[in-house]
């Protein structure tokens, strides 16, 4: 048996990312860009006006008030995306709608709020005062031609599509998404569509694997349940080269029909199989071929744990990324907890800030591992070490936020 922080250590030793494509601006979310990303174009491409109003010389308006308004005379108007034909002299304004290029001679916009129209829009009378560049967005004041706007090994958020749209990048190069293999296991497993029948449970564990894979950026494939021999098991396990990385559940602990194990040495090689945590200890890593394989416990609770804590950080490593791992920080405990102190603790639990602002956990429900009604709740997981067995109420102890990303201050 090994320690939690061995078993992560090798298996994450010789994961690299996975080959790059070009995906569309959409696809591209939450995606790691493999290369920089130079704008084509200054944004924005033009002096524009910020505001609907009317664009002026500021010296014009410069006495300006509700009480004395200035009138000037309205030689155009200009929407966007239409380019002015006409400059505007002394006396004069033009009509404009934001995003609208300014016309020459006006430095400033006065907003619509802050006038009235005369002569049936021949004329504008202004009633606030603007200083010169006052509502207007002048050309490259985002971005310049030429500047690398995104670097490689940035994640690609929703302002980041935006972005790779305004400087012309429709198909950004990324790291691909890591393709994983799901196999239940176990002759117990109904489909969730059935009602289980004497001795039968619901195949919860596919679902929320699959939910998991997708959660951490990658695509979960579903190849079926393997039944408590090893015909089944191997021809499922025999396929794990066709995907980055295979997850199992159940079969790998010690039983008369626990068979991944057995299979997993024929078909490929087995790095270790037990590490000192709860829940699940049976953590069975290896390789098929080139592929990384994991066998995670059949528990529900004991699936996710080990999921999070192993399999969630190589699929972030494959993916392009360089924060593998969720926020972690100091808790309160709000009430006693007892242990075994021979392995480490990971206790699904609710915590939240109290009046004081410090952050405070609670025992989100029972902590069997079969039971994922306290995992639904919890958002975070408790580590509580090896050697200790009892942690009074008001304790300090780590935790791992389940509710944010990796990265998250």
């Amino acid at each position: 048996m090994i320690s939690v922080e061995e078993a992560r250590e090798r298996v994450l030793a010789g994961i690299g990312r996975l080959k790059t494509e070009r995906v569309g601006l959409v696809e591209a979310l939450g995606r790691v860009l493999a290369e920089d990303v130079v704008s084509d174009i200054d944004v924005a491409p033009f002096d524009n006006s910020a505001m609907d109003g009317y664009a002026v010389r500021a010296a014009d308006v410069a006495s300006a008030s509700e009480d004395a308004p200035v009138r000037l005379k309205v030689v155009e108007h200009v929407p966007a995306g239409v380019f002015p034909t006409r400059p505007v002299g002394p006396g004069e304004a033009t009509r404009i709608m934001t995003g609208a290029p300014i016309p020459e001679g006006a430095d400033a916009v006065v907003m619509v709020e802050r006038t009235r129209e005369e002569d049936g829009g021949a004329v504008a009378v202004i009633m606030a005062a603007v200083k010169p560049g006052e509502n207007v967005r002048r050309k490259g004041e985002d971005v310049r031609a030429g500047e690398v706007v995104l670097r490689a090994g940035e994640v690609v958020g929703p302002a980041a599509v935006g972005l790779l749209a305004s400087v012309g990048c429709a198909e950004p190069l990324v790291y691909r998404k890591p393709r994983v293999a799901i196999v239940a296991t176990g002759d117990e497993l109904v489909d969730v569509t059935q009602k289980p029948g004497p001795g039968k449970i619901r195949n919860s564990n596919s679902y929320s694997l699959s939910a998991q894979v997708l959660a951490a950026g990658a695509e979960p494939h579903v190849l079926g349940v393997a039944r408590d021999d090893v015909a089944s098991t191997e021809a499922l396990l025999a396929r794990a080269p066709e995907f980055d990385l295979m997850v199992t559940t159940g079969g790998v602990s010690m039983g008369d029909y626990d068979v991944v194990k057995g299979v997993l040495e024929r078909l490929g090689e087995m790095d270790f199989w037990k590490v000192a945590m709860r829940p699940g200890a049976p953590q069975t890593h290896g390789r098929i071929g080139s592929t990384p394989f994991f066998g995670l416990p059949g528990n529900p609770t004991s699936t996710m744990v080990g999921f999070e804590l192993f399999v969630r950080p190589v699929l972030r490593k494959m993916a392009g990324h360089t924060a593998l791992d969720r926020p972690r920080h100091p808790v309160t405990l709000a009430h006693d907890v007892k242990k075994r102190p021979d392995r480490r603790y990971f206790l699904r639990a609710r915590v939240e800030r109290d009046g004081s602002g410090e952050y405070v956990a609670r025992l989100s429900g029972a902590q069997s591992s079969a039971m994922l009604t306290s995992m639904h709740r919890a958002n975070a997981l408790l580590v509580l070490p090896e050697g200790e067995s009892h942690f009074a109420a008001g304790s300090v102890v780590e935790c791992i936020r389940l509710d944010m990303e990796e990265g998250t201050p």
